[in-house]
């Protein structure tokens, strides 16, 4: 399902979007009709318009078109929800905007989902504030890493601080069983913020020595929950820790909220 301000899209509407690549999105996972964390997904949707955009974003009328594609759809399945606005002009990017929703869906993955293997890669995210729509680089160090023989990658900034992957965040737990999340240049994540709510954590810089040194590593995002992560270059992780058991039941036990 692809619509446009509630409408079917059509190719040159999204010409902009497809050579401009300019604007910002959020992805969040449906299950039976409702999604975790909405209302974090709309006060990000809403504080980076105003970044992107300079302009205020009517987030009623955003859900009424997610409700549209949420009420033709059944079981578990993610839906995207992006602005962008297609009079944009790349030569004057500043003019007044008029920033349009651009609501998609895709299947997702069954929880949990099996470990992943990952590959550090040197990266930091333009504009780590802002989920925009820039994956190009995020995108290129995950080819990188498959390329490599791995799942993913593992960004790890200039100063040699571990940060993020590419389309999620990074928790480890200590070797006293504590869970810590990086403190970097990064995108802050509804999932990691749902799970901070839920689970007693800190937020420390992380080298990669130090990350290869602890006990267990996760990634996590609205698609894969609480995602194992079994290895970081060379280092083997385990895939199962009791903590990590933990903040799965903390992540499912978290009630949707109907959009």
């Amino acid at each position: 399902m692809m619509e446009l301000n509630g409408n079917p899209v059509t190719p040159d509407e999204l010409k902009a979007l497809a050579l401009a690549n300019y604007g910002h999105f959020t992805s969040m996972r449906v299950d039976d009709q409702r999604v975790r964390g909405l209302d974090l997904h709309m006060e990000r949707l809403a504080r980076d318009c105003r970044t992107v955009f300079g302009v205020p974003l009517d987030l009623e009328q955003v859900r009424e078109y997610a409700r549209r594609a949420v009420s033709t759809s059944t079981g578990s399945f993610v839906i995207r929800i992006t602005v962008f606005d297609p009079s944009l002009d790349i030569g004057r990017p500043a003019a007044p905007a008029t920033p349009h929703v651009l609501v998609t869906t895709r299947p997702t993955a069954r929880l949990p989902m099996p470990a992943l293997r990952v590959k550090t890669v040197p990266f930091t995210r333009d504009t780590p504030g802002v989920k925009h729509l820039g994956l190009f680089g995020s995108l290129y160090a995950r080819r990188t890493a498959q390329l490599a023989g791995f799942d993913d990658a593992l960004f790890v900034g200039p100063n040699g601080l571990v940060s993020e992957g590419g389309t999620w965040n990074a928790g480890f737990i200590d070797g006293q069983g504590n869970v810590v999340w990086p403190k970097a240049d990064m995108l802050p994540g509804v999932t990691m913020a749902l799970l901070q709510q839920r689970h007693d954590s800190t937020t420390a810089t992380i080298s990669l020595a130090a990350a290869c040194g602890m006990q267990a590593a996760f990634a996590t995002n609205t698609t894969i929950g609480v995602r194992a992560i079994s290895a970081i270059d060379e280092t083997t992780l385990p895939a199962e820790h009791p903590v990590l058991t933990a903040l799965r039941q903390a992540y499912q036990g978290i009630p949707g909220e109907e959009i």
